[in-house]
């Protein structure tokens, strides 16, 4: 197996030092179907430091709080402010026409209570509150399509919850809350846990792993509008970034909090991801959860406060 050039790894942006020297932490961020980048960034004011996780996913966050959206479409930049956001977030995604939206990974309800609480909030391109409702508990993994469907992945408390969605696995929503697709027998095994998510063109990507004795980790592409499903065994086990166009693949596994990614290349054989190249890629900043997303044939991978692109 032969390595790749560099060549095909972009730095796209970094955190400016005007930001951090004020103070603010880039925390969750995003890439929408249209390959802009979106980070929120949040005032050291509102945030206290955890021990674990490392890395910008262990910042403890005192709600409300207000955020400030970067937008970065190839050298321009555009500012949101969002202010009383009254979640902790765990994704943010974008959404057709300037919107956008968050989600807590996480949402608690005693059976008692009735309805689950909401736990995503979509926002409209001034940073106004529009919609709010439940997408499932514990989401490892979401990505929004080009015609703003939602895409989750769960992990093993939300899937052996009492959630029904999450109970599934995997679902597909509506940005009126309702759960618009669910895997109805179609894969090849039971999910555990959600690893990470991409699109290409009008098809979305989930990956996951099962617990099983004869399971694995699978790449399952799903056509929204057609409803088909095809599963494949993925050749990285439990990958944190995923990116396909066409026939070829690029998966990243991260060195937890080092400076590294195990960067492997796979094509497309029939109904088999063959490995064409692996190699350790050195990267700017640390590499912690949620570091990776594919769109359209491009690997967004954060590296501390910069991102990087891997095309595929």
């Amino acid at each position: 197996m032969t390595a790749r050039s560099d060549a095909a790894t972009h730095h796209v942006w970094r955190l400016p030092t005007a930001d951090a020297g004020r103070g603010y932490q880039a925390l969750w961020w995003s890439v929408g179907p249209a390959g802009e980048l979106a980070v929120l960034l949040v005032h050291r004011r509102y945030l206290a430091r955890n021990r674990y996780p490392k890395g910008w996913i262990g910042w403890g966050l005192e709600v409300p709080f207000t955020g400030e959206l970067v937008t970065i479409t190839g050298r321009e930049e555009r500012r949101t402010l969002v202010k009383d956001i009254r979640m902790r977030p765990g994704h943010l995604a974008l959404l057709p026409d300037s919107r956008f939206l968050l989600v807590s990974g996480r949402t608690f309800r005693n059976e008692a209570e009735g309805p689950w609480p909401a736990n995503a909030v979509v926002f409209s391109p001034s940073g106004t509150p529009e919609a709010e409702f439940c997408v499932g508990d514990d989401i490892p993994a979401l990505v929004t399509d080009v015609h703003g469907g939602i895409w989750t992945a769960y992990g093993d408390e939300g899937i052996y919850g009492s959630h029904p969605e999450s109970g599934a696995g995997l679902a597909g929503w509506n940005t009126r809350g309702q759960a618009a697709w669910t895997p109805d027998g179609q894969l090849p095994d039971h999910p555990l846990q959600g690893c990470t998510a991409a699109t290409e063109n009008e098809r979305v990507w989930l990956v996951w792993y099962s617990g099983s004795s004869r399971g694995g980790t699978f790449l399952t592409q799903i056509t929204p509008s057609t409803g088909d499903v095809v599963s494949y065994p993925s050749p990285v086990r439990a990958p944190d970034g995923f990116a396909v166009r066409g026939n070829q693949a690029v998966l990243t596994r991260r060195n937890h909090n080092k400076r590294s990614v195990e960067l492997t290349r796979a094509e497309l054989n029939g109904t088999t991801w063959t490995v064409t190249s692996r190699r350790t890629l050195r990267v700017p900043g640390r590499v912690v959860m949620r570091c990776g997303q594919g769109r359209d044939g491009s690997l967004w991978l954060r590296a501390g406060d910069t991102w990087l692109r891997i095309e595929a």
